[in-house]
């Protein structure tokens, strides 16, 4: 039996059936899933838990505490749900990438705009 642990992380181009990974160790399994929005999160979390069995999701920084409770209420109390933040000079660092990046717009809001599309991962239809 292994643990199992989901990571969802945003970006605006993603697909999520494409932008997928999976690492088996035998004893642990990392599944990994990149989203384009939130609602693709919830669905995403939703189908692992079901199909997958996942005992832990694990959600980028980018991911309000709103978004966080709605998926913790969609998957329920048996998986456990965190979010990978750092504390304050962390997140201005993660922050700045982004920007760099082109993920976020330089405006009060931080909206999402866009990311280069770079990542290259074969589709597998066990993941």
């Amino acid at each position: 039996m292994a643990f199992r642990t989901l990571f969802i992380a945003h970006a605006p181009d993603a697909d999520k059936e494409r932008h997928r990974s999976v690492i088996d160790t035998g004893m642990y399994h990392l599944f990994t899933v990149v989203v384009k929005s939130q609602e693709e999160a919830v669905e995403v979390s939703a189908d692992f838990v079901k199909r997958k069995h996942i005992d832990s999701i694990l959600l980028c920084p980018g991911f309000s505490h709103s978004d966080v409770a709605e998926i913790a209420k969609t998957v329920g109390s048996d998986v456990a749900v965190a979010v990978a933040r750092g504390d304050g000079p962390s997140s201005k660092v993660s922050q700045e990438a982004r920007k760099r990046e082109g993920y976020l717009r330089n405006t009060k809001d931080g909206s999402m705009l866009r990311v280069k599309n770079t990542m290259k991962i074969s589709p597998d239809s066990n993941i």
